[in-house]
């Protein structure tokens, strides 16, 4: 790396900046635009991530008091909160979801070999979602309930190497289920989903695409027993069973066998009852990939702490969705650089060490090998505009 860069700059070389250049053509992102280009609002708003800026005036403040690193950093001129809000508010979102969608294709082919505890050469997809609230008279656009309004984070992660595949944000009203509607289903791939999925129609188009699904039963489901398999009781199995729809309807929706396994967790002492379409791997598998769906929870609760994905700089439809499109973006590039620097660090400890030191012009790997910075040097550390989401709050 160029010692001469500070490592903000570094970290922007990794953003693929001619497919970027195509995506900003195709949406006329800068067209008759005389400050504030595309990628310089991307890297302010990446900025604003990395460094967990509290509001557009804050970053305008936090990057005037660096304004001699601005031109090595990619931006030439000043960053004017007016202008920001403007752009982000003015330019189309899609030009982020694109961007997104390209870093995603880049860090899953980095992934693709990583283990995810269960011995499966499958791809094995966790499918759920998350709601961000918002306030009602702040946000009209986004109605959930009565007196609150919601976006809903809709997202796909491939469990090799925690990468969302698909993402799809939606407001509070939209129901999970809706999304099984907009995946193209893999061949061969697991989908792993919550109860919340349960719609036997939408799961047999996953079904006679070649997929495998793992769901949980809804109690009271009508349906009878053809046949049972031999079980161990002893490892948690209680039954793994053949079934069949009995519904009027949903005989119809899904009119050929199903696999349910009751399963006691050892751990709760809960007992769970799975449905699978998949009948040949054994029934502790099948829970076991079950439980590896809370993969997906684990990256909602991730983000919202250590992105800004809860408070927005801008109140309109297009200035949240930007906004968290470039959040995601932030993630995955992350997620890049750890896997090209081959660092054994953790994400979060990547974001600490980055968001003291963004400014410093030394090489990216010699910045990253160094031992993580302690709770208590972050604290001593940590300037006015630099706020510490760093030290775990």
């Amino acid at each position: 790396m160029n010692m001469g860069k500070t490592l903000f700059a570094q970290i922007m070389d990794f953003i693929p900046w001619t497919s970027f250049a195509r995506i900003v053509e195709r949406y006329g992102g800068d067209f008759r635009v005389r400050s504030l280009s595309c990628p310089e609002q991307f890297r302010a708003m990446a900025f604003a991530q990395l460094t967990y800026r509290e509001s557009l005036r804050d970053i305008e403040t936090c990057l005037l008091a660096n304004q001699t690193k601005l031109y090595s950093m990619g931006f030439r001129s000043p960053v004017k909160r007016s202008t920001l809000a403007d752009a982000n508010e003015c330019r189309d979102w899609h030009i982020w979801a694109d961007l997104a969608a390209l870093l995603i294709r880049r860090a899953r082919k980095l992934y693709c070999n990583d283990s995810f505890g269960i011995d499966l050469d499958n791809t094995v997809y966790a499918l759920d979602a998350t709601t961000i609230d918002l306030c009602l008279s702040l946000f009209p656009w986004a109605p959930f309930r009565t007196a609150k309004a919601a976006v809903k984070l809709h997202t796909l992660l491939d469990l090799r190497g925690n990468i969302p595949a698909f993402i799809h944000i939606s407001d509070g009203k939209t129901h999970e289920v809706n999304v099984l509607d907009m995946l193209t289903f893999e061949a061969g791939a697991f989908y792993i989903m919550d109860r919340g999925y349960l719609d036997f129609g939408r799961l047999y188009a996953l079904h006679q695409a070649g997929a495998f699904f793992v769901t949980r039963a809804k109690q009271g489901m009508d349906a009878h027993r053809v046949y049972s398999m031999p079980v161990d009781r002893s490892a948690g199995i209680i039954c793994d069973q053949r079934i069949t729809l009995d519904g009027f309807y949903v005989s119809q929706d899904y009119p050929e066998q199903l696999r349910r396994i009751r399963f006691k967790d050892p751990d709760t002492g809960k007992t769970l009852v799975f449905l699978t379409n998949n009948t040949a791997l054994p029934a502790l598998t099948i829970a076991a990939l079950y439980k590896s769906r809370w993969q997906v929870e684990l990256f909602f609760k991730w983000i919202k702490q250590h992105l800004r994905i809860k408070a927005f700089y801008g109140t309109s439809e297009n200035a949240v969705r930007t906004q968290i499109w470039i959040a995601i973006s932030v993630y995955l590039l992350v997620a890049i650089l750890k896997k090209r620097l081959h660092l054994d660090l953790s994400l979060y400890t990547i974001l600490q060490i980055l968001s003291l030191t963004l400014f410093e012009k030394m090489p990216i790997s010699q910045a990253l090998a160094q031992p993580p910075p302690s709770v208590e040097s972050l604290d001593s550390q940590i300037q006015p505009c630099l706020p510490g989401f760093l030290t775990g709050q």
